[in-house]
């Protein structure tokens, strides 16, 4: 059964009595919880490389989408911005349990514990709602430490309650495989997805949703890109915008959402951010989302790990 409910209602009605804006779909994690749609990313462009300062620029900015109405917060510790996650959740004045937060695990992968502890401590938080581990491109020989044995150690922090689901990022099916017979399901995989990206690895899409595992995207706006601008999804794109009075970016968006797949995106920008948040009101047919299948797959644009994969 897939793990999708598409235009599912939000729950809380004091979430939405809040949000400037809100969306009426959410994903269902095996725990329960939803994942509120789109998600709102704090790498890419807020990418900080061993600088231990706060980043204000970035504070200013999730403090600006979690009070236009984002509920799902996006971090990892190779971001370098989980401070500024938590300093902007305490500025913001919302309850935890109204924002969904995802934390991610890779370059302390040998030690999944206290790179847990560290990011709840950086964050400022108890728990994470989502706890992934970053990508598989690491094995027992070179980080003392496997696939297995941190997924191991990550459900035991999820029975411990400190977590309430676990998934991963950047995995193929193989590496996929080495998980299926855990105890404890993979409930996410985050992959870059876009019209021009439309299987991370081959397969992978299918894999995940006929297996009920959650598919994020990140980087979903690959098409308006400067460096993927005047592709074939463009022309397409544009008529659709016209057509339902909307911008490429909510349409592309709208598509991977109608895709099963969550989109994970940013911006500084208050008027984008409202604009990416802004999904309602529209649906795209059966044959726009195939056009906008069949153009993309006349083009291939990677964004990131693209010396770990294969064109």
């Amino acid at each position: 059964m897939s793990a999708l409910r598409p235009l599912q209602q939000l729950a809380s009605t004091s979430l939405r009595s809040f949000c400037y804006y809100s969306t009426a779909m959410a994903f269902t994690l095996p725990s329960g919880a939803t994942m509120p749609v789109p998600g709102f990313g704090t790498g890419t462009k807020w990418y900080k490389s061993g600088d231990p300062s706060l980043d204000r620029t970035v504070v200013d900015a999730l403090v600006s989408a979690l009070k236009v109405g984002y509920r799902h917060i996006d971090g990892a510790e190779v971001y370098g911005t989980e401070a500024e996650i938590g300093v902007a959740i305490k500025e913001s004045g919302i309850p935890r349990d109204q924002i969904f937060v995802t934390g991610k695990i890779f370059p302390k992968i040998a030690n999944p514990r206290a790179a847990f502890e560290q990011t709840l401590k950086l964050m400022q938080l108890d728990y994470l709602d989502l706890y992934l581990i970053h990508a598989p491109f690491f094995d027992e020989k070179s980080h003392g430490i496997s696939i297995e044995t941190a997924w191991d150690i990550l459900s035991e922090l999820k029975s411990a309650g400190k977590i309430k689901d676990i998934g991963v990022s950047n995995f193929a099916i193989a590496d996929l495989e080495r998980l299926k017979d855990a105890k404890e399901k993979v409930a996410v995989n985050q992959i870059e997805f876009n019209p021009y990206l439309q299987n991370q690895t081959p397969g992978i899409v299918d894999y995940c949703q006929k297996n009920g595992i959650i598919l994020e995207a990140y980087t979903p706006l690959g098409p308006l890109a400067p460096a993927a601008k005047g592709g074939p999804v463009d022309p397409v794109v544009d008529k659709l915008a016209t057509k339902y009075g909307r911008d490429p970016g909510q349409i592309i968006l709208k598509w991977v959402i109608q895709r099963g797949i969550l989109p994970v995106t940013t911006s500084a920008k208050v008027a984008r951010q409202k604009s990416n948040l802004d999904l309602d009101g529209f649906e795209l047919t059966p044959e726009e989302v195939k056009e906008i299948d069949e153009a993309g797959s006349k083009k291939h644009f990677r964004t990131y790990w693209a010396h770990k994969y294969i064109p």
